[in-house]
């Protein structure tokens, strides 16, 4: 049970660690990477903002290494809640969000549209300046109003 809780924290703990990440790395002294993910046409079938995901790829599969070395422990499950919130982000980011991959095109579900709300007005800003909305899972609650 403890291991269920490690990896479900560790999931939450990874939504924190995005949005610092991308407000003060990616929207800091790693724009060279996430410059191209702002522009209105990705250029190929990856942009160099892919290189995050094997930034967040490497502390997990460390983990699961040494959680797994010389017996099980707790660090395995931490590298899971870290694989988690990755397949998660993919999933929301680059299929739902903008949709590099047409799997869910069509979701009338009110908490999907205003993750994609709250996206898109992130990326109204084609610069590093003037951001909001760092989030991925968890998002200002006004996104999830309905419009009038």
């Amino acid at each position: 049970m403890i291991y269920v809780l490690i990896t479900i924290a560790v999931f939450l703990f990874m939504e924190c660690v995005t949005w610092c990440t991308h407000k003060y790395v990616m929207h800091g002294f790693g724009w060279y990477l996430h410059e191209d993910h702002h522009q209105p046409k990705y250029q190929g079938v990856f942009e160099k903002n892919d290189a995050f995901f094997v930034v967040f790829a490497v502390p997990s599969i460390l983990l699961f290494y040494f959680g797994t070395y010389t017996e099980f422990t707790f660090l395995f499950f931490i590298g899971l809640g870290i694989l988690c919130y990755g397949i998660a982000y993919f999933l929301i980011h680059d299929v739902l969000i903008h949709q590099r991959f047409k799997w869910f095109k069509n979701t009338n579900n009110p908490y999907l549209k205003g993750l994609r709300k709250a996206h898109k007005i992130h990326h109204k800003h084609l610069g590093k300046e003037e951001g909001e909305c760092f989030g991925m899972l968890f998002v200002p609650f006004k996104y999830f109003k309905k419009r009038q």
